[in-house]
């Protein structure tokens, strides 16, 4: 999600508290509208999946800004670490309209816009929520991948300023998170293969929250209140088609020319090579689990296939013993078959299917290796 930050922010900030103080806002005209707005996904990893912000616009004010809740400070002491831990806080700026629609515009990224259909007291409600949340400790807040990002930071200040849970989600209930995110990936193999095998149970639950910007955009459209469409009919501001990416490694061609590669080398050096890479991966994904906040690492059974114990069998086979490298070579073909059997029905079955086969064919034939022969009695 857009995270960029403008440098008229301060600008506005200056111009609106001047106005507006902390406890009260400027009383908005007859005439003020204020909308939701859908971007586009974008290329680069920040924008795979849209973003969602609200529009105020009175031109009685002279009025006509952006609140954006998808904003951080790359500048953070630790920042790399303070992101995988879960721990980043995030906060809400605002923009003008003009350089808001300009850089979307620069960025070819489409935008669409749908006006509430509430009363003027609610939308002043609407408005000094987004105010005392940009001049207050309520600024920030601490991401969180599914639970609280851009678009469902807007979902909960728009419903805490009608008084009620209005906002739901409408379609896509009956998928799981991990199917949701799978066609916003396009274009980029290694991501989607990345975020399959790095996320855990959280993401194979119902996918019964809005979490996404155009999730939001379709539950809006379907959403009443007080007998009446929530929003107006959508409106396009920007409209641009999506370039898929084309990338002469970045595809399943790669990624299967490589596994073959493991599989035909039949190399005792490039199993054991194979081998490290799943361990430390698994490795890593055991120490993220328990170190970060995001519960989407959490109980990652994607361990099963990267599994830390295919370093002790490496170790074993570097030493040249071969009662325990057979002997882990089983223990790791029976974690990949119970993997296999949990993996079925996940919509990352397929995407992973050749590292199983693969795993599987190089487990067997380390054990083939070093099985120890059956003396024959004459």
């Amino acid at each position: 999600m857009k995270t960029v930050i403008f440098k008229k922010t301060l600008f506005i900030l200056f111009f609106l508290s001047s106005f507006i103080g902390f406890s009260q806002s400027l009383p908005l005209s007859p005439d003020a509208k204020i909308s939701v707005l859908t971007c586009g996904l974008g290329n680069e990893t920040y924008s795979y999946f849209g973003h969602t912000a609200i529009r105020v616009a009175d031109p009685a004010n002279n009025i006509d800004i952006v609140y954006n809740y998808g904003a951080f400070d790359f500048r953070t002491p630790n920042f790399v670490a303070k992101f995988a831990k879960g721990d980043l806080q995030y906060f809400i700026i605002t923009h003008p309209y003009a350089d808001f629609i300009n850089e979307y515009s620069s960025d070819k990224r489409s935008v669409y816009e749908q006006d509430l259909q509430i009363s003027l007291p609610l939308k002043q409600k609407l408005f000094d929520n987004l105010n005392k949340a940009l001049f207050s400790e309520e600024r920030y807040y601490t991401y969180k991948f599914i639970d609280k990002n851009c678009t469902s930071m807007v979902v909960d200040v728009i419903n805490k300023s009608l008084n009620q849970n209005v906002i739901t989600k409408k379609e896509d209930t009956d998928k799981t998170y991990r199917s949701i995110l799978f066609p916003y990936f396009d274009g980029h193999f290694y991501d989607q293969l990345g975020t399959s095998i790095i996320f855990g149970t959280k993401v194979d639950q119902m996918g019964t929250r809005i979490f996404l910007p155009f999730e939001l955009k379709n539950s809006l459209e379907k959403t009443t209140f007080q007998n009446q469409p929530l929003v107006s009919k959508s409106k396009t501001l920007l409209e641009f088609t999506k370039e898929t990416p084309k990338s002469w490694w970045n595809n399943i061609y790669t990624y299967l020319f490589i596994l073959l590669f493991v599989i035909l080398a039949r190399n005792k050096t490039v199993d054991k090579i194979y081998f490290l890479i799943l361990s430390l991966m698994g490795i890593f994904f055991v120490v993220m689990g328990f170190y970060s906040f995001h519960q989407e690492l959490a109980m990652n059974y994607n361990v099963l296939l990267f599994s830390p114990l295919l370093l002790v069998l490496v170790l074993f086979s570097i030493f040249k013993n071969k009662k325990w490298t057979y002997r882990f070579s089983l223990i790791n073909f029976v974690l990949l078959v119970v993997y296999f059997l949990f993996l079925i029905n996940k919509a990352h079955f397929f995407i992973t299917l050749p590292l199983i086969i693969t795993s599987a064919v190089v487990l067997v034939r380390t054990a083939i290796r070093n099985k120890k022969p059956i003396p024959i009695i004459i």
